[in-house]
């Protein structure tokens, strides 16, 4: 087991690391739409959502894959009337590529951000 750290993704804010790679696959905390420096970004739903795939992406990079290796992604939002603008980000950064994924509405997301979202990815086999 191998912990995952880069300073290109917020630290982790508490007990945690930004992601765990075990054998092939890699876990990730969720992210929120937090910058490098651990300062929420300001801004509407779709801002928030692609701060937080930059953060994965980075995560994911460090851990040796990308999001088109994800094969489960979990999403919580605050708001469900959002959900339209969010999958269509969501959308734009993994094409084709569809792992699945729940969706869930919760009461409250930490520093009061609009979404959060968690990843599971498959390493390469090169990358192991």
């Amino acid at each position: 087991m191998r912990i995952i750290a880069t300073q290109e993704a917020p630290a982790a804010i508490g007990p945690y690391s930004q992601a765990i790679h075990i054998g092939n696959m890699v876990f990730t905390s969720g992210q929120i739409p937090l910058n490098a420096e651990g300062q929420v970004v300001e801004g509407d739903v779709v801002e928030q959502t692609h701060q937080v795939f930059r953060n994965l992406q980075a995560v994911l990079q460090e851990a040796g894959t990308s999001l088109q290796h994800v094969v489960k992604a979990t999403v919580f939002i605050k708001d469900m009337n959002q959900f339209g603008q969010i999958n269509e980000v969501y959308a734009s950064y993994f094409g084709e590529h569809k792992p699945a994924r729940s969706t869930v509405e919760v009461a409250r997301l930490p520093k009061d951000v609009l979404v959060e979202i968690e990843l599971i990815a498959a390493i390469p086999v090169e990358n192991v």
